[in-house]
């Protein structure tokens, strides 16, 4: 542990712990941008429309999807959900109708065009990830990364509550 000067004089930071998790954000961080290069080379996409293309890959009627709650999931203002959903639908990968019962309310859907395309970037997405992911890590390491993180995760969930 060390002493930080300046604002809060004194203040004792125990250095590992924000480093380990400097290493957690730094990685993630970059593997996130190497998944995101890879779909936008590949595939033609960006990161944040595979994200919209895999919320909607359900079944059904209940695929569908509203604008708000899309938003919401990918942690964007409904401006910018707005904007990513018209680039969407002038490339064919969605359409959006009105919600039943309330035509202010948008619905968005997958087309098959947009299907396909999530099939191809599902493609390419797992095998970026196997190279940078998985490919550095022994399956016993990925193991305990993974069950590090779901522990982290649900810790996080409680403090949070129904915060998405």
């Amino acid at each position: 542990m060390t002493e930080q000067s300046g604002r809060g004089e004194g203040t004792v930071v125990p250095d590992d712990v924000v480093h380990e998790f400097g290493a957690l954000l730094g990685a993630a961080t970059m593997l996130e941008r190497i998944a995101g290069r890879e779909l936008e080379r590949r595939c033609g996409i960006r990161h944040a429309m595979f994200e919209v293309l895999l919320r909607l890959s359900g079944e059904g009627a209940e695929c569908a999807r509203s604008m708000g709650g899309l938003a919401d999931e990918l942690i964007l203002t409904s401006g910018g959900m707005t904007r990513l959903v018209d680039r969407m639908q002038e490339a064919g990968l969605v359409r959006r109708r009105a919600a039943p019962g309330d035509r202010r309310r948008h619905l968005v859907e997958l087309t098959p065009e947009g299907r396909a395309k999530l099939d191809e970037a599902l493609g390419v997405h797992a095998e970026t990830l196997r190279r940078h992911f998985a490919g550095p890590l022994t399956e016993e390491q990925r193991g305990l990364l993974v069950d590090a993180l779901r522990t982290l995760r649900a810790s996080a969930r409680e403090e949070l509550g129904d915060l998405p």
